[in-house]
């Protein structure tokens, strides 16, 4: 039944089908921890492959399927879409029996281990740990509109780091010039650190859609990296 929904582009399963595979579904290791985010397509293909299972997340309690398993699911959670579209707060694909929700969550059956991996240090990552707000003014504005400043300057002997690296509205940054915040009469809002964890990962926690993640990223102290 899955095996059309991994046929994106062709068939008739082509429309919608390629929005709700785009979306993000946590992968835990075997002992329950988080390790990475995949698209749809990569868990469906990791459970057609009988190497993971869907974790269902429903008031605290965590249930384990197999892909058929979830199949036979899908009809209650079809039942619950139907009387309030905003439950669960699934993406579906249409296969060619029936409509198939894609998971949140995943566990991988024989994978023990923890990546060795960081936070990466980039542009994306500094704009999503400060929220896309300028650090001088605190004005929210779209990517676009914004750069990076080094809050000591490079031409001070400042670095390229985490904490030297904070995100700025246009305006703000050239009026700060080549100086320190002090030196410019600008404090920062929040003080720039490392992050535990994806900072980016931890923006679409904040969502809904993504409640169901928080139960297993809470207490984390790994890196979650999308891919």
């Amino acid at each position: 039944m899955v095996s059309a929904v991994l046929d994106r582009g062709t068939g008739p399963v082509a429309a919608g089908v390629a929005s709700a595979l785009d979306s993000h579904v946590l992968v835990l290791n075997k002992m329950w921890m988080a390790i990475r985010v995949v698209d749809g397509r990569g868990a469906f293909q990791l459970l057609c492959r009988s190497m993971a299972e869907v974790i269902r997340v429903d008031d605290g309690s965590y249930q384990g399927h197999t892909l058929e398993s979830w199949a036979d699911v899908a009809d209650t959670l079809r039942s619950l879409r139907k009387a309030d579209p905003g439950v669960a707060h699934y993406d579906w694909v249409r296969t060619v029996r029936a409509d198939l929700p894609v998971p949140k969550v995943i566990r991988l059956l024989g994978y023990d281990k923890l990546p060795a991996q960081g936070v990466k240090l980039n542009r994306r990552n500094i704009f999503a740990r400060d929220k896309n707000l300028c650090q001088y003014c605190g004005g929210s504005f779209p990517t676009s509109e914004l750069s990076l400043d080094h809050v000591v300057p490079r031409s001070q002997g400042g670095g390229t780091s985490w904490e030297n690296l904070v995100c700025s509205c246009v305006r703000c940054n050239s009026r700060k010039g080549g100086r320190t915040p002090k030196q410019a009469q600008m404090p920062l809002i929040t003080v720039p650190v490392r992050p535990r964890r994806n900072p980016v990962l931890s923006v679409r926690v904040g969502s809904a859609k993504y409640a169901s993640w928080k139960a297993f990223l809470d207490n984390a102290y790994w890196s979650v990296e999308l891919r």
